[in-house]
C-alpha cells in the first residue's frame, strides 16, 4: 500500500527532474566556445571517406582512420588527421594520377594549405614518378609542395636524393636543392 510519504517523495523527485531538464540549454555558441576554449574538436569522424566532386565529375578522394574538425576556430579553422591520411587525385580520364600519404596531417581550411608528415610518399601514377620525404607543405590553390626536409625523388631513369624541393603536384617542373644522385641528360650540341 502507497503511503502518502511515498506519493509526496515521488512527487518532489518528479518536480527535482523537470525542472533541472528544463534549466538546461543546448546553446551551440556555447558549446562550440567551451569546446574552443578547451581545444577539443568540434567534430570527430572514425575511418573517414571523403569524395570530392567539381561538376558531377569525382576529383579526388580523402581516406583516413581519425578526422578530428576545429573548424570553430575563428582565426585558423582546420583539420587534423592524427593517425594517417591517403589523397587520390584523378586526371580527367577518372584514373588515379597522384597519390598522397603520410602518417600525420593539418589541413587549414582558410589558406587551403596542408602539412603532411612522416613517412610522406607522393606517387604519379602517370609516369610512375615517387617523392619520399618526411614533411610536405601542400599548396591546394596553386597545386605545389615545398619541403625543406631530405628528400628522394624517382623519376623513370633518375634517381635524385637532396635536402628541399619544390614542385607542381604531379611532381613535374620541380626544383630541387642541395642534390645528389643519377640523372641522365640528353647531349647537347654548340
Amino acid at each position: 500500500m502507497i503511503t502518502q510519504k511515498q506519493i509526496i517523495r515521488k512527487s518532489i523527485t518528479v518536480i527535482c527532474i523537470t525542472v533541472m531538464l528544463f534549466s538546461c540549454s543546448n546553446n551551440t555558441d556555447e558549446v562550440s566556445d567551451f569546446l574552443k576554449d578547451k581545444n577539443l574538436p568540434i567534430g570527430k569522424a572514425k575511418d573517414a571517406y571523403h569524395v570530392y566532386k567539381d561538376s558531377g565529375r569525382i576529383t579526388s578522394k580523402l581516406i583516413t582512420p581519425l578526422l578530428l574538425d576545429f573548424s570553430n576556430r575563428e582565426k585558423h579553422p582546420y583539420s587534423e588527421f592524427p593517425e594517417g591520411v591517403k589523397i587520390i587525385n584523378f586526371s580527367n580520364k577518372n584514373k588515379d594520377s597522384v597519390t598522397i600519404t603520410g602518417k600525420y596531417a593539418l589541413t587549414y581550411s582558410k589558406t587551403e594549405i596542408s602539412e603532411i608528415k612522416g613517412n610522406v610518399v607522393v606517387v604519379n601514377h602517370t609516369d610512375k614518378s615517387r617523392l619520399q620525404t618526411e614533411q610536405l607543405f601542400w599548396d591546394q590553390k596553386t597545386q605545389y609542395f615545398v619541403s625543406e626536409k631530405p628528400f628522394v625523388l624517382f623519376k623513370e631513369q633518375d634517381t635524385i636524393y637532396g635536402i628541399g624541393f619544390e614542385c607542381k603536384e604531379d611532381l613535374s617542373k620541380h626544383l630541387a636543392k642541395k642534390t645528389t644522385g643519377r640523372l641522365e641528360s640528353e647531349k647537347i650540341k654548340l
